[in-house]
This record gives C-alpha cells, sequence and structure tokens, in this order.
C-alpha cells in the first residue's frame, strides 16, 4: 500500500465505484488485524432516503466532544453488532454542505458506541475486540445507514452514539447522537437492559447533551430506525 494510504481514504476515493474497489486498493498488505468485514450493500437503502425532510435550509451540526473511546478500527461496515445482544437499531445520518444545503457523496462517517451493559469494544472488559465500530461512505443522496443495537448507560452519561465525518480524508465534524426518553425506558425495559439497575444519568442531567442531536425514532419491526441530518461545511 502506498505510503499515507489507509482505508479510510480508499473508502473516501472509490466510494462511488463501491466497496470492492476500496478492499482491492487496500489489498495485500499483510495485516491481518485490519482486515475488512465488508458488506456489499454500502448504501443507505431507498426507504431511508424517502423519510428524509426536504427542507431547503441548512444550520451547521452541533459539534461535541470525542470522548476516551474513540480508535479507529478499520472496519468498513454496514453491521457493527458481531455478537452483542440489544435491540435492533437501523441508525442512518444524512450529510449536507452547509452553504448549500446539496447532499455530500463520498463523506466518510465513523461511529461507535457502548454495548447493552455499557461496555466500549477495545476497552477494559471488551479488550482487544471492535464491535459496535464501523464507517462507511455516504451515497448520492448524502445517507449512510448502520445496523447496531441500541446502546446501554454507563456511570455519568445518558445514552448516546459517537460519530466523526470525513470529506477528503479531513475530519469535518465530531458529535454524538441522543434518544428519546420514553423510548430509552421502553427499550430498557427488556433484556439484556434490565439486568442492570440504578441509571444514574438521564438526558436532563447529562452536561454534554444536546436536545438538536437527538434521533428522529420510529418502530422498525421488532427495533427502532434512528435518523439524523448533519449540515457541515466540507472545506
Amino acid at each position: 500500500m502506498p505510503p499515507g494510504f489507509n482505508r479510510r481514504r480508499a473508502l473516501a476515493a472509490f466510494g462511488s465505484v463501491g466497496l470492492g474497489a476500496a478492499i482491492a486498493a487496500c489489498g495485500g498488505d499483510g495485516d491481518d488485524r485490519t482486515s475488512m468485514a465488508v458488506e456489499p450493500a454500502g448504501r443507505a437503502a431507498t426507504d431511508v432516503a424517502e423519510r428524509f425532510g426536504d427542507s431547503s435550509s441548512c444550520t451547521l451540526a452541533v459539534e461535541q466532544t470525542e470522548g476516551p473511546y474513540y480508535f479507529d478500527g478499520d472496519a468498513i461496515r454496514r453491521d457493527i453488532r458481531e455478537d452483542r445482544e440489544g435491540t435492533r437499531l437501523r441508525l442512518a445520518a444524512r450529510l449536507r454542505d452547509a452553504g448549500s444545503c446539496e447532499p455530500l457523496e463520498n463523506a466518510v462517517v465513523d461511529v461507535w458506541h457502548c454495548d447493552a451493559l455499557g461496555v466500549y469494544s477495545g476497552f477494559e472488559e471488551g479488550q482487544g475486540e471492535r464491535w459496535l465500530r464501523g464507517t462507511q461512505a455516504t451515497n448520492a443522496d448524502g445517507i449512510v445507514e448502520f445496523l447496531t443495537v441500541y446502546p446501554g448507560w454507563y456511570p455519568g452519561r445518558t445514552p448516546h452514539i459517537h460519530a466523526k465525518v470525513h470529506v477528503d480524508n479531513r475530519s469535518v465534524l465530531t458529535t454524538q447522537f441522543y434518544f428519546d426518553e420514553d423510548v430509552t425506558e421502553r427499550v430498557y425495559a427488556r433484556s439484556p437492559y434490565s439486568s442492570r439497575g440504578g441509571r444514574d444519568t438521564f438526558n436532563d442531567g447529562d452536561g454534554i447533551f444536546d436536545e438538536r442531536l437527538v434521533l428522529d425514532l420510529s418502530r422498525d419491526g421488532d427495533g427502532q430506525l434512528g435518523l439524523i441530518s448533519l449540515d457541515v461545511r466540507p472545506a
């Protein structure tokens, strides 16, 4: 692989022709640790695209802290669940240029979050793992979709998902997504979430929480569909 050329850059560069080209560009580096679990459908489904509104006004997305649990897992995939149990969550984000309100195709989005029991892969009990982390490129509608589980909680934070947006191999947004408390209460009443008690932080008590970053949630079969629109400055 050429110096300085990584899988994220390959995904952005070859997003318009699919993930297969990105795999080929990254092949042969001999690094089994970063081998990619790739699904052929690296694009959001049309039913998701139709659910986003057609607002002609844009508001710059809210920047938030990265937190202590980020690492570049180089996992280019839609389904990031691996063996994690929990309520199924389809997470879809739409990226637009904040200046023109036009969709951003081939923007690269990273997401990561804790499992139903509040554990992050790569840390403590999750040391050496990469579950609930993944990377995808946006489609022509500026949309990227992940299949994951509804995150649990850990002391001091309300439930959330972390995200980074990269355009032309440059990070343009680091943020977090949040959940409606009524939905969280219903989800947490079921296993495996119900095995834990004593949740100590809710949206209104989390010093980082921002209501502008609450996902638009709806029932999706036996799980939830969460949508959010993010307007960024690509340059």
